[in-house]
């Protein structure tokens, strides 16, 4: 039982300090209404028993102004039939915090400003922005004095932060059970964050038991705040069955509002782009590009670019505009190395210019004129992407009327040079009936075609179309598939940039956990990179027990996408965790191999009970899965033949047998001559059946010689009489 307390003047009320002994205690005391009395699981005698509390005390604010200068507020308080536990602006609009100094504000009306607790609120906040500006702009383990001195003051979002970085090892030091006693605090205090970060923490066990029902809890409570991350998990969980029962309308409603959020979130220039590296695939291909641009290789392109080479102009402009690829999205340097091309006459580089002043940045201003300005310049010149803007200009009237037709026009040439703006922007006019006749048809091709190029509003309305039927046959299967893929194009993914970078660096650890919170989400690549580690055995937060047991987890929910190397990769650790129930999993796959695995491992009984009998069926199945396997099958039944009947041999116990037979008894004392007989027959049958077969065979009579000069007769026509 855990029950909160507030610090009541002049009520009956717990009194904290350090306990020197575990009596339970009730005092009758007034604390000092400006100090903080704190105190964990104090056991306290109520009605004959000892009940533990844990009680949280907080610093009562003394007011100014008002009805009761100087008295301190009263915490809960009672104002038009509704509780408050903390000063408010409720009632107010000038947006000052205030609270009661008694408990029934309706009735006694004393009341008066907090004050001094809005002005250090105020400082919190100050300080917090600060600090995340020279975070995000400077080297973040300079500044990490600075963001524990925010969180420090009570700043909500600043111990967020403080707590998220402590858990993933993030510019502070890597520190699970101080990350999880600031989520406690946190989600007592209602924030969505902490509550799905201790969801997390219970379901991937993570410095608790491990409870899918805690879990399950905290994430409810974190998606109903408003967390999209929480929303996102409670998504897969229904689509996948994971601790709750299968749900695809479930998934559908949870998927839908992250997906609502990403597409809105989505711009012209198209976002940041995140590189997903399967951990699996660089290391059994050393050689295989991850997707990460060398440093040796950028500084290649940044020499071929101060000397005038265009396209490696134009290719960093887009690396930086965008990001991805081991580059950090850099507006000011895109906006050079485009300006740079566009003097030399690039029309991708006019058009891009244009895209960033139609969007505006924190270096570009936005100007809807300039970046009219370019899309015609490029346009005009045949620029695919030039017309796309300026029919996005025409249509939405920036810098120019509204023109449907125009719009219409520019999007048909953008589509035909197969640029995916232009043909999103088609699909989206034949949708909603936009300058032309509405035609779903037409729309659902045009979407198609711009999803087959991975733009995030093309999947998100196909999504939409599929999740409400129109102008398809509702599948929720498809729309959830569809919004998923929207979801997973968020700016939580970039958390794979920084996972994939403490991989690199050797911190197993903190690249482990941050790809637990991306698996838990549902990517799948992230799910693979964590049974990988695991099957390492590369990071030290879990026991040896757990290891394998976890590994094969991760590697069962991420084998739709990783082929069946998941499956074959059951045999390693049925041996280590015995009884597991999941080889009807491997079973449904049809894997040739994963069967012939099964039937190898119940043959040699590991991890499960030896039985020849289930042995050879496995093997009967994989020959049928696949004719390659065959051979091997083949020659595992034939072992297994050798084996059953030496076990069978071994079960008869055959010397014994043999000793207890008395020939003579019961054969007669001339046994062996009985014996000799049958052999000789025996024999005499196979001689005289060998002699009857060669006197069977007939034997071609000669052919004569054909004098010389005779043409040869061809095959097949009658001779001449």
């Amino acid at each position: 039982m855990s029950l909160i307390f507030r610090v009541l003047q002049h009520k009956i009320f717990l009194c904290c300090s350090p306990p020197h002994s575990l009596q339970c205690l009730l005092r009758k005391e007034t604390c000092s209404p400006m100090h903080s009395h704190v105190c964990s699981w104090f056991p306290v005698k109520v009605s004959g028993y000892c009940v533990i509390f844990s009680l949280v005390f907080i610093t009562v604010p003394v007011v100014i102004g008002g009805t009761a200068s100087g008295e301190p507020c009263v915490f809960p308080f009672l104002f038009q039939e509704k509780e408050f536990s903390e000063c408010t602006i409720e009632g107010r609009v000038d947006g000052r915090l205030w609270c009661a100094t008694t408990y029934d504000y309706n009735t006694d009306k004393k009341w008066g400003f907090c004050e001094k607790q809005r002005r250090l609120v105020e400082e919190a906040e100050e300080q917090y922005q600060d600090t995340i500006k020279m975070i995000n702009s400077t080297n973040r383990s300079s500044q990490k004095k600075e963001l524990l001195k925010v969180a420090e003051m009570g700043h909500v979002k600043a111990m967020e932060k403080v707590a998220y970085a402590m858990l993933f090892g993030d510019f502070l030091p890597q520190s699970i059970p101080q990350a999880k006693e600031i989520f406690e605090k946190l989600a007592l205090e209602g924030s969505p964050k902490a509550q799905t970060a201790l969801g997390f923490l219970y379901a991937a066990g993570l410095g608790v038991n491990s409870s899918q029902a805690k879990a399950l809890v905290y994430y409810t409570f974190g998606a109903l705040g408003g967390n999209l991350v929480a929303q996102m998990i409670l998504g897969y969980r229904y689509w996948g069955g994971v601790g709750v029962p299968q749900s695809c309308e479930s998934a559908l409603t949870h998927y839908r509002l992250v997906a609502n959020y990403v597409a809105s979130d989505v711009s012209l220039t198209g976002g940041s782009a995140v590189q997903r590296t399967r951990l699996l695939d660089e290391v059994e291909n050393p050689g295989s590009s991850s997707g990460m641009l060398e440093e040796d290789l950028i500084q290649y392109y940044q020499f071929l670019a101060e000397k005038g080479d265009v396209q490696a102009q134009v290719g960093l402009g887009q690396l930086h505009l965008h990001g991805g690829r081991g580059v950090e999205q850099n507006h000011q340097r895109a906006y050079e190395y485009f300006n740079q091309a566009a003097n030399a006459g690039n029309t991708h580089a006019m058009a891009f210019l244009g895209k960033m002043y139609s969007e505006g940045s924190e270096y570009v201003s936005q100007n809807n004129d300039t970046a009219l300005h370019y899309f015609k310049k490029a346009a005009d010149l045949g620029n695919p992407v030039g017309q796309s803007g300026l029919g996005m200009a025409y249509l939405y009237g920036r810098g120019v009327p509204v023109n449907y037709d125009l719009a219409l026009k520019y999007f048909q040439k953008a589509a035909e040079q197969g640029w995916v703006d232009g043909q999103l922007q088609l699909g989206t006019m034949y949708y909603n009936g936009i300058g032309v006749k509405r035609d779903y048809k037409q729309a659902l091709k045009f979407f198609n075609l711009a999803s087959q190029a991975g733009h995030i509003l093309a999947f998100y309305n196909l999504a939409q179309m599929h999740a409400t039927g129109t102008g398809v046959m509702r599948s929720c299967h498809t729309a959830v598939e569809l919004f998923k893929n929207v979801c997973e194009r968020g700016r939580w993914s970039e958390r794979f940039m920084a996972a994939y970078g403490s991989f690199k660096e050797g911190d197993m650890d903190s690249a482990l956990v941050q790809y637990l919170l991306l698996a838990e989400q549902g990517y799948e690549v992230a799910q693979s990179n964590v049974a990988f580690i695991l099957d390492q055995k590369g990071s030290q937060i879990f026991n040896e027990n757990e290891t394998y047991p976890r590994a094969l987890l991760h590697w069962t929910r991420a084998h739709p996408a990783v082929s069946h190397f998941s499956i074959i990769a059951a045999k390693l650790y049925f041996a280590v965790v015995p009884g597991n129930q999941s080889s009807t999993l491997y079973v449904q796959q049809h894997s040739a191999q994963a069967m012939f695995n099964l039937g190898y491992m119940h043959e040699k009984g590991l991890g499960i009970k030896q039985d020849i009998h289930l042995a050879k069926r496995f093997y009967d199945m994989a020959a049928e899965a696949s004719p390659d396997a065959q051979v091997p099958v083949f020659l595992a039944l034939c072992k297994l033949g050798f084996i059953y009947a030496l076990q069978y041999l071994q079960d008869l116990n055959l010397k014994e047998l043999l000793s207890q037979v008395d020939l003579d008894q019961l054969l007669g004392p001339e046994w062996d001559l009985y014996l000799m007989t049958v052999i000789a027959l025996l024999l005499g049958t196979v001689i005289a059946y060998r002699q009857r077969q060669h006197q069977a065979v007939p034997i071609a009579p000669p052919v004569p010689p054909r004098p010389p000069g005779q043409p040869e007769q061809p095959a097949g026509e009658p001779e001449e009489q």
